[in-house]
């Protein structure tokens, strides 16, 4: 152990038969230590269910520390439930009920054992030898005790010191008013910095509540925004098969009546080609009588077959299927520059996050 310079440890060792219990009353004072405070336990001693103690003025003031962050912040649930209470010691938070602190159960075990161990400590002190009670003496006077603390030189020293030693022109106080004035501070630092983890952790659970709403939203919106480009694939698929059924039914009707005049041309050539063949076996007939009558009746069918040659023909062009044309550059700028419309998000959304609002995840054309 370290002793600030001007100091000088009183004798480690311990002899005599109060050698082995004092060793225990000091193994039992470090058990009676409040975790706060760092002093012995001051009655009333609270117990929490996590089976940590506390004397129950530290508890209060960790508790009112820790739940004014909640109460800035407009939250009536700890005024409904009484508040929540983190244990210093393991971090587990204890639900309490509208008596606060108050209304922890008393720990009576340990406040008969603190009383036992300062009725035992007493009698050790009153029957401890005069030399066995002494504690620190100061290095230049061995025969005065430390009991005044420099002001100016932020050390502990004798009175010796202060009349007549190098600390005759310094600013002193008495140790002991020292000693509790920094106690007290240490303390009210400790309970400071409690209360501020508490702060800390509630701010922590609250940023991981908010991120596990911000997954669950991202996770919803991405299934709606995949809805919503399905159902444009949707209507894009069944505007392509009424669009390609128009160009089919009218190239059909394109080819069947082209396929008609072809049988038409083909029934007529064929006639006239057959009307050839009978012209030709006409012209070796010896009898002019018999040739007169059939020549009259081969050219009144010549002449007929002529005129029904100039037969309908499809117009100029009729094979062209260009007019069915489909402009879509409007249409690829506006879904290549689709985005998401700046909103106000769902209701639900609005009741998780509160104030926060959210991106609504239409689609502007």
């Amino acid at each position: 152990m370290n002793f600030a310079p001007g100091f000088r440890p009183p004798s480690a060792g311990r002899s005599g038969p109060g050698a082995g219990g004092g060793a225990t009353m000091e193994n039992l004072e470090k058990q009676l230590i409040c975790p706060v405070c760092l002093e012995m336990f001051s009655k009333p001693v609270v117990i929490l269910p996590c089976q940590h103690n506390l004397c129950r003025k530290c508890a209060n003031d960790i508790f009112h520390s820790a739940n004014r962050l909640w109460q800035s912040r407009g939250s009536s649930s700890i005024a409904a439930s009484g508040g929540r209470f983190r244990c210093p010691s393991c971090r587990h938070e204890v639900a309490l009920d509208r008596h606060g602190v108050f209304g922890l159960q008393r720990n009576l075990l340990v406040e008969n054992i603190i009383d036992i161990y300062r009725q035992q400590e007493s009698s050790r002190l009153v029957n401890m030898k005069p030399e066995q009670q002494q504690q620190l003496m100061c290095d230049d006077h061995e025969e005065e005790k430390i009991n005044i603390y420099c002001l100016s030189c932020e050390t502990p020293t004798c009175s010796m010191c202060k009349v007549f030693g190098r600390h005759k022109d310094c600013d002193v106080a008495p140790l002991s008013s020292v000693y509790m004035r920094q106690k007290t501070e240490l303390s009210d630092g400790i309970a400071i910095l409690v209360a501020s983890n508490d702060n800390i952790q509630a701010a922590i659970s609250q940023l991981e509540e908010i991120c596990r709403t911000v997954e669950e939203s991202g996770r919803r919106q991405r299934e709606q925004l995949a809805a919503h480009f399905d159902g444009l694939v949707s209507v894009l698929e069944e505007r392509k098969q009424e669009l390609v059924g128009h160009i089919s039914r009218e190239q059909d009707d394109k080819l069947r009546h082209l396929r008609c005049l072809i049988r038409r041309h083909g029934d007529h050539q064929e006639a006239a080609v057959t009307l050839v063949e009978s012209a030709i076996q006409s012209m070796d007939e010896p009898h002019m009588p018999l040739f007169i009558q059939s020549a009259t009746v081969l050219l009144e069918k010549m002449a007929v077959t002529a005129r029904a040659s100039n037969m309908e023909r499809p117009e100029l062009g009729y094979e062209s299927m260009s007019h069915f044309f489909i402009d879509t550059d409007d249409l690829t700028d506006m879904l290549q520059n689709m985005d998401f419309c700046s909103g106000v998000g769902d209701e639900e959304d609005s009741e998780d996050v509160g104030e926060e609002s959210e991106l609504d995840f239409g689609c502007r054309y």
